[in-house]
């Protein structure tokens, strides 16, 4: 094994730019703690982006990881294997699904679902009806048809032409999807919270909205939960916190706990679209992924697991909230659970990146969901203690910026 000392200038000469890391490295995490090459140490309220739902190095996690390595990793889908079959069926327990299929991240996961909403359609109605309504600010991946999905033209500059047949409408404006919705409709892509675009909670009677419009067009309803799903909102899916049943999900980043896997869950109806043959992943349903999801949701979908999120918020919210008090950044602070988002008042707006920056100077992890908000998205087991320290770092990071 090479021992080339690796430095960040490295990163510049050998990757693709597509990237600007950070400047320093982190080499290893224990819990919500992490730790850089010079031994430097953060608190990490990012959780890798809505990932890592149980922290770093997890012992279980571990456990269940290298138990799999040492007996199979993968084999193709010419034939299953017990833990996807196993972790099949947990989720169909756990939820509205009768069906899975798997991939290996978000994008992947998505790309199934809108594949199988416009076959699912074609195969009922014909192939007129195949338009797709998502919502402008949202996100869904970065495979040529998930990002014309996602409501975020930047990520779609340079790509074009991108794939027909796909509107946006406005989050929280439900006359703004009746005026684009139509018998040509073949799915409605949400997120149940908005999380790139901005941290956006639904606003009572949108998703129930969708759903009634949905049924009235025999349309489908998808509910993206990469993000919101595992635990985030403090139930183990978004969709039965706000008690609206979607007709295909999309979970993936908590799902594994960093380890890469995603999954599309559906009715059995649906599922039947995806014949043999008609979609495919390599490396998707493989052992090691799935042994590791299994425990992931093992210990997630513990009610003292859930029910702990909420106290966790309300920790973080008022240290939030008591910040703001003495500084003034935020006008809103808002989300659900334990993926929250600060909005910066007008004086503040862009700057997010400035906050981050200064977040990791004073030793704790954030993230931004744009330019004009700081999102947390960190452990779903957080220590109070940790959650306390983070906050006294983030203050002091907040008056690097502000003085």
């Amino acid at each position: 094994m090479s021992h080339t000392k690796v430095t960040r200038s490295m990163f510049d000469d050998v990757m693709v730019p597509n990237y600007s890391p950070g400047k320093m490295i982190p080499v290893r995490g224990l819990g919500s703690r992490v730790w850089d090459q010079e031994g430097r140490e953060y608190i990490d309220l990012a959780g890798g982006i809505a990932v890592t739902g149980l922290g770093h190095a997890h012992p279980k996690l571990v456990e269940v990881l290298t138990d799999q390595a040492h007996r199979l990793w993968h084999l193709s889908n010419v034939l299953t294997n017990e833990p996807a079959i196993r972790l099949a069926q947990r989720l169909c327990d756990l939820t509205f699904a009768e069906r899975v299929y798997f991939a290996n991240s978000g994008g992947e996961a998505n790309e199934a679902a809108f594949k199988l909403a416009r076959r699912y359609s074609w195969e009922h109605y014909g192939p007129d009806k195949h338009e797709i309504i998502s919502f402008r600010s949202s996100f869904h991946g970065r495979t040529l048809f998930t990002v014309s999905v996602g409501g975020q033209p930047k990520y779609l500059e340079g790509f074009e032409p991108a794939p027909a047949g796909i509107h946006h409408a406005t989050y929280n404006d439900l006359a703004s999807v009746e005026a684009l919705i139509s018998e040509r409709t073949c799915a409605v892509v949400v997120e149940p919270i908005q999380g790139e675009g901005g941290v956006l909670p639904p606003a009572p009677g949108f998703l129930e909205g969708l759903r009634e419009l949905c049924d009235r067009h025999n349309a489908l309803l998808v509910f993206d939960e990469v993000q919101t799903g595992v635990g985030r909102t403090g139930h183990l899916y978004a969709y039965q916190k706000f008690g609206v049943t979607p007709d295909i999900l999309t979970t993936a980043k908590a799902l594994g706990n960093g380890f890469p896997v995603g999954a599309m869950l559906t009715r059995a109806d649906i599922a039947a679209s995806l014949g043999i043959g008609t979609h495919g992943s390599t490396y998707g349903g493989n052992p090691l992924a799935c042994a590791v999801a299994e425990a992931v949701l093992d210990i997630v979908s513990d009610p003292a697991v859930l029910e702990g999120v909420e106290s966790r918020r309300l920790r973080l919210v008022a240290g939030l909230e008591a910040i703001n008090s003495r500084y003034e950044i935020f006008s809103e602070i808002r989300g659900g659970g334990l993926l929250l988002g600060g909005a910066l008042t007008d004086q503040w707006k862009g700057k997010s990146k400035e906050f981050l920056s200064a977040g990791l100077e004073e030793g704790v992890m954030v993230l931004v969901a744009g330019p004009d908000v700081m999102r947390l998205a960190p452990s779903l087991i957080i220590p109070e203690e940790d959650i306390d320290e983070a906050l006294k770092r983030f203050e002091r990071a907040v008056a690097r910026v502000v003085t």
